[in-house]
């Protein structure tokens, strides 16, 4: 029997499901309706889909999951019951916070309020303990006072707690020593600790990233665990269940229950991986992703082959100091939602009407226009097509609530309303490109625009016209783009270890120790998950400022040991990287070490996708028929061609106005445009030549 391997992107609206067949390269698709009160619910689902297909359940050898459990309970504020213990007198970190309010709009906002507390004081206990600034123990930890503090806690009913005691990434020996206490006075507790969770200085930081993997800890554990049991009642059996994470890699069940909080981009790095390997397929290296789905829609760059990766990110405000994909988001899908404002005037977004009830279109009780509804009432969507036909959609319903909410009391006719939303919400989007692009001083026209998710195709073209982008890639399957990237990722572990230094007077043999202590960790933990020393990579980082900054920047570097040439070319490289992200350098400032930082990958046999078929058939053999869409004030409505997707084979052109449609998205291909077939059935559309 054939061996499969399952994928799935868990989204807002729906699920999306890669199936690849080991042995002829073939892949299947399907979107299953998400549920979001019981997530798990829509994988088996999907599983049994596949099962039903004649597939035994035996026969799945591999499994991965990209995931919004965790993020989802840190948004909704749904984690555990989660208490802090800190070094005594520094309870105050957590409460503070940052001292910037953030930029924009909140700069200005009157009634701005920061985050609540996911740990709060009541739950809060104070060690006495103290490790000075140089990793020396000052005041020893008092285990009696530690003792007791757990028992308060475990009183107080707190179900996960969160451990940060200052400069324990210097000498993490008092956190362990917590550790051990409360395997004997609250083993059931979870436990989170700085310095396993993150080892590096800036305490808020770490605190707030440590105290959010406690707050969401539980609850992954919980889902993971219910997960993998009702998966083995089905009769999967294979070890190999992975959970994507932020940084493009992929996790074991147990590391991410582990350690949840390095999932919170679960999702959109799945689609960030994909494009990328598409792309290289294809030979090309700038490009910029456009996953637009349900209910947001994530952008993010990807320069000379490398995507961008920061280590600084937020998820509702909350810091997170995990290495992590660049990845800007916004609310805008196709369940955003569209209504007349306090002044009068069109407002799209941010809330939308996610999976349940839904667009007006879907009939399933919603009573708000959505984007979706406007795309159908212009013409974009066939209402008896939608995923292949397997949903029917109400488009009299859509007219007759956009005519009624939007249309009247804006004085504008139904197509010019719809339209309007459409405007309005890629507006919003190509603010987000760019942001993550010309922003930050690429070029926008050196790069390609990768549309994907269940709405990008259906977009990118005029966006791509407004913002003078040169090409649009669309992928074979981009309604489940993101699922197929896990197919594409690796095992991934990120380690870090700070150490505050001048590059000039830097111990090499002490860095080069703690480079070995690093390198080796990460070792045994890939072995501990099966791999062998020949399916680990090892690739480190030092992360870098100018004295006296407040950021710095990682970059990449040769194997330690260390040689002081290695450090004159470390310093080169970054003056080069400052220049490129900040526009300027200062080559005769020094550089000060801040941190050394570790990834280590676990190969995983890569999914080899085949270039399509010639079989000879003309692009005339995929048409549909034909449908009036209305292309805006500028076109008009237009006659337009529609294609079915699945008939194209390399080399097929068609020229704008057109539709193509598949089971999970609709490409809309516009007036000014022209598009053709690559070798992996790609779409590439660009501009008509003059």
């Amino acid at each position: 029997m054939s061996k499969y391997r399952v994928t799935v992107d868990t989204g807002g609206t729906f699920s999306d499901f890669v199936f690849f067949n080991e042995d002829s390269g073939e892949i299947a698709i399907t979107k299953v309706p998400s549920t979001p009160k019981e997530p798990f619910q829509a994988v088996l689902n999907g599983v049994k889909e596949l099962i039903d297909q004649g597939v035994a359940a035996g026969d799945i050898s591999f499994f991965c999951h990209g995931t919004t459990v965790g993020t989802n309970a840190l948004l909704e504020e749904k984690g555990a019951k989660t208490g802090l213990m800190v070094t005594q007198g520094f309870r105050g970190i957590y409460e503070v916070m940052e001292q910037t309010r953030g930029y924009g709009p909140a700069t200005y906002d009157l009634f701005f309020e920061k985050p609540r507390l996911l740990a709060p004081p009541y739950l809060t206990e104070e060690i006495p303990e103290r490790v000075d600034f140089k990793g020396n123990v000052l005041k020893a930890i008092d285990v009696e006072a530690s003792r007791a503090a757990i028992r308060r806690l475990k009183q107080k009913g707190v179900q996960s707690v969160a451990v940060c005691c200052l400069f324990s990434f210097l000498n993490p020996d008092h956190e362990l020593k917590i550790k051990e206490l409360f395997a004997e006075e609250f083993p059931e507790a979870r436990l989170s600790l700085s310095y396993e969770v993150l080892p590096q200085i800036r305490e808020f930081y770490r605190l707030s990233t440590t105290v959010i993997n406690g707050y969401i800890q539980p609850v992954m554990a919980t889902y993971l665990g219910h997960l993998e049991s009702r998966m083995r009642e089905l009769g999967v059996v294979t070890p190999k269940l992975y959970i994507m994470q932020s940084n493009g890699g992929v996790s074991t069940f147990k590391g991410s229950a582990e350690k949840p909080v390095a999932t919170v981009l679960s999702g959109p790095a799945g689609g960030v991986i994909a494009s990328m390997g598409t792309c290289e397929r294809v030979g090309i290296n700038n490009i910029i992703t456009f996953d637009m789905g349900g209910t947001s829609c994530d952008v993010a760059l990807i320069h000379q082959g490398n995507p961008v990766i920061t280590t600084q990110g937020k998820i509702n405000l909350r810091p997170i100091a995990l290495p992590m994909l660049d990845i800007h988001t916004v609310s805008a899908g196709g369940g955003t939602i569209a209504r007349i404002d306090a002044v009068g005037g069109l407002q799209v977004g941010p809330d939308s009407a996610g999976a349940d009830p839904g667009p007006v279109c879907y009939n399933r009780g919603g009573e708000n226009i959505t984007v979706t509804d406007a795309n159908m009432v212009c013409g974009v969507l066939d209402p008896n097509h939608f995923l292949g036909g397997r949903m029917k959609l109400d488009k009299e319903k859509a007219h007759r609530v956009l005519e009624e909410k939007l249309a009247k009391p804006l004085k504008l006719d139904l197509l010019e309303a719809a339209d309007g939303v459409l405007k309005i919400i890629d507006a919003k989007m190509e603010e987000a490109i760019k942001a993550v692009s010309s922003a930050r001083g690429y070029d926008i026209r050196d790069f390609t625009l990768v549309a994907f998710g269940g709405g990008g195709p259906m977009h990118a073209g005029r966006m791509a016209l407004d913002l003078g982008i040169p090409t649009v890639l669309v992928p074979l399957t981009p309604g489940v783009h993101s699922a197929l990237g896990l197919l594409m990722s690796d095992v991934k572990h990120d380690y870090v270890r700070s150490k505050l230094v001048g590059l000039e007077d830097l111990d090499l043999a002490e860095i080069n120790h703690m480079f070995h202590q690093l390198i080796e960790r990460a070792k045994a933990d890939l072995k501990s998950e099966g791999f062998t020393d020949e399916e680990i990579k090892i690739e480190p980082y030092l992360d870098l400022r100018y004295a006296g900054q407040g950021y710095e920047l990682t970059v990449p570097s040769s194997m330690p040991p260390y040689t002081k040439h290695d450090l004159t070319l470390m310093r080169s490289r970054f003056d080069t990287m400052h220049e490129q992200n900040s526009g300027h350098k200062a080559e005769s400032e020094p550089v000060e070490l801040v941190s050394l930082r570790l990834i280590s990958l676990g190969l995983v046999p890569q999914a080899k996708l085949s270039p399509g078929k010639v079989t000879g058939r003309k692009v005339e053999a995929a048409k549909l028929g034909e449908r009036k869409v209305y292309f805006g004030k500028e076109h008009g409505v237009l006659t337009t061609q529609v294609y079915n997707r699945d008939l194209f084979e390399p080399g097929h052109k068609l020229t704008g106005p057109a539709i193509v449609e598949q089971l999970d998205t609709t490409t809309v291909i516009h007036p000014e445009q022209e598009a053709s077939v690559d070798e992996y059935r790609n779409i590439i559309i660009k501009e008509k030549k003059a």
